[in-house]
């Protein structure tokens, strides 16, 4: 079964085995990968380097263990964040997002609707760090209207998984 996701590029079931492992384990080398969805090592190379050519593959990084990381430089503080900007327009928005996205301490952003117009994901080193951010980000914007800041006390659960159909 194909199931056609752009005009460039089309997935079979063993395009869409490839990416669910990799969202499982990016350091997989090609030979356990071509085990896994039984095809040649070459094979799988190319489709990989294919996948990764159509930009279905954004990017391959390492996922950190916070508990353990936190042993060695302290916990950090972890935020979920929403903004309302005053003037919604396409030049605010898009001011307001470069921004955002530019700080290093902004894990995710996204622009969001209902209700306010971004949610953002922050990690910050403590709660002095986290009014330093407020101040670059939303106190020192005029056309920030509101921020409602909501401060995690435990992670329950974490994924960067996309799910995918017949993977």
């Amino acid at each position: 079964m194909k199931i056609q996701k752009s005009k460039s590029i089309s997935l079979d079931r063993i395009d869409l085995q490839l990416l669910d492992l990799l969202q499982t384990d990016a350091a997989q080398s090609q030979q356990s990968l071509a085990q896994q969805v039984h095809v040649s090592p070459p094979t799988c190379l190319r489709r990989v380097q294919r996948l990764q050519a159509a930009g279905l593959i954004e990017r391959q990084v390492a996922i950190l263990e916070p508990e353990r990381l936190a042993a060695i430089q302290g916990h950090g503080l972890a935020c979920i964040v929403e903004v309302s900007l005053e003037r919604q327009g396409a030049e605010s928005l898009d001011a307001f997002e470069a921004r955002a996205v530019a700080d290093a301490a902004v894990q995710q952003c996204w622009r969001v609707s209902p209700g306010p117009d971004f949610v953002l994901v922050l990690h910050v080193r403590d709660m002095p760090g986290y009014l330093s951010l407020a101040q670059r980000l939303f106190t020192g914007d005029a056309n920030v209207r509101n921020v409602r800041a909501f401060f995690a006390t435990r992670r329950a659960k974490f994924s960067t998984r996309v799910p995918l159909l017949h993977a």
